[in-house]
């Protein structure tokens, strides 16, 4: 996810904006100290335009 992300440029508060979370959540994700849910892994293909498979590769 961090990879993509920093691919197209944007912040985490970037992110966090498009996929409808909070900053502190995306970087919890990005240091691996949040778990989510498939649901919130859609949100974040879906604002990265990627396939929730890329973000679990």
């Amino acid at each position: 996810m961090k990879r993509l992300r920093k691919e197209r440029g944007w912040s985490q508060e970037a992110l966090a904006h498009e996929a409808e979370l909070d900053r502190t959540y995306i970087s919890g994700i990005e240091r691996m100290t949040k778990n989510c849910t498939i649901t919130v892994v859609g949100r974040i293909a879906k604002a990265l335009h990627c396939s929730m498979g890329d973000l679990l590769d």
